[in-house]
């Protein structure tokens, strides 16, 4: 066995000390050295009560994985001249002009004042448009607004969506903070006012049928519904290390991705399977038949923020180097949890424990798949994204 194979052995062995500390039901990814799968493995669970072995064909909730495809769909149309990163969100979506921000300090929806500018499509991608979430920060004004509102109720359409931002303030002027929001849903309904499809036909033409991804969509269709890996919540959300999984297929709300829905969620709504993540992933590598063109990949891969910002969480405060590109948090400083080469790496990750990043300067990129409910960026993660680095030795 070369040095290699010892390295991701180690990859594997850790990996299985997650499962057996019951953090995590089970876990698959693949590590690339540039464009070359150099590690693919499989370990645990995909169901844990029936102890069904995961398998590289067993499909995820990918949850806020789906953002790089909307992304990736909006660029598509950038590079076609069809739309600029700095148009303004109203020349698509009039309901969104002449917006409002909340004043600071404000103690409901109605303290607000003009907004300073409008809202444009980088600020979106960017997530610096003052749009919000509704998840992340209760108690606050804007977690109950958009709540009562119901701004991200499955069974209405995007442009329900559209229509109930259209009357709820913004968090700050648009281009002065940063905020994880609805943004990349807004996105997605530009992708459709633009191309004139809906998202998931103007995804499947355009990303998942040239990439050969046969099992990624906003629904996992009956047919196969027994590859879909099931969902756990821990035992403590705030001690990611606490052992013990309860089963939670219902969340986030009953039937979801098993059926057809209205919301077509480019922030949060695809399924997809490890391979089909990896060619995504592949093709956003640098080299020959990428998804986008050269500079498009530069763009979206180079930190979009103002010097010294850095991504925040309402409950988790800034994360400190990390800045944040056209659809994904980019590293200008590794801190001591990431890979010590891991300057200018492009990554992100959705909330049950899906995660992608690409390393141009470490000449590495990955995909990693979980589901366990609140798993983005979960200890797991960190551990296993430093061992991958090693072991191909970027």
């Amino acid at each position: 066995m070369d040095a290699r194979a010892t390295d991701f052995s180690a990859v594997r062995t850790a990996m299985q000390r997650y499962v057996d500390q019951e953090i995590i039901p089970g876990v698959s990814w693949a590590v690339l050295r540039g464009r070359e799968v150099v590690d693919q493995q499989c370990v645990g669970l995909a169901d844990r009560e029936a102890k069904t072995a995961l398998r590289t064909d067993h499909i995820f909730r990918a949850f806020s994985n789906t953002k790089i495809f909307v992304t990736c769909a909006i660029m598509l149309l950038v590079e076609e001249g069809r739309i600029g990163l700095d148009d303004v969100v109203e020349k698509f979506l009039p309901q969104l002009g002449n917006r409002r921000v909340l004043k600071q300090d404000a103690s409901s929806l109605a303290d607000v004042e003009p907004a300073k500018g409008s809202i444009t499509i980088r600020q979106l991608l960017t997530h610096t448009s003052g749009l919000s979430y509704g998840i992340f920060d209760p108690g606050t004004v804007l977690f109950k607004g958009y709540n009562e509102a119901g701004v991200l109720n499955p069974l209405t359409p995007l442009t329900d969506m559209i229509d109930k931002l259209a009357d709820l303030p913004l968090s700050y002027h648009p281009g002065t903070g940063w905020e994880y929001s609805v943004a990349t849903d807004v996105v997605g309904r530009v992708v459709e006012v633009v191309s004139g499809k809906s998202l998931d036909a103007f995804l499947k033409a355009r990303i998942f049928d040239p990439l050969a991804m046969t099992d990624t969509g906003f629904y996992v269709p009956e047919a196969q519904q027994g590859r879909l890996v099931a969902l756990y919540t821990g035992a403590d959300v705030l001690d990611p290390m606490k052992p013990g999984l309860t089963r939670a297929d219902n969340l986030p709300y009953p039937q979801a991705y098993r059926r057809p829905f209205p919301r077509l969620s480019g922030g949060g709504g695809l399924v997809s399977t490890l391979p089909d993540m990896l060619a995504l992933v592949r093709a956003l590598v640098p080299g020959a038949d990428t998804l986008l063109k050269s500079e498009t990949l530069g763009q979206m891969v180079t930190n979009q923020l103002p010097a010294g910002q850095t991504i925040r969480f309402a409950n988790l405060g800034p994360m400190p180097g990390k800045g944040f590109g056209l659809g994904g948090a980019v590293t200008f400083a590794p801190t001591p949890f990431d890979p010590p080469n891991s300057t200018g790496e492009f990554q992100w990750g959705g909330l049950a424990g899906t995660h992608w990043w690409i390393c141009p300067q470490a000449n590495t990129a990955g995909v990693l798949m979980a589901q366990r409910y609140m798993g983005f960026w979960n200890p797991f993660f960190f551990e296993f994204k430093r061992l991958a680095y090693q072991a191909v030795g970027a």
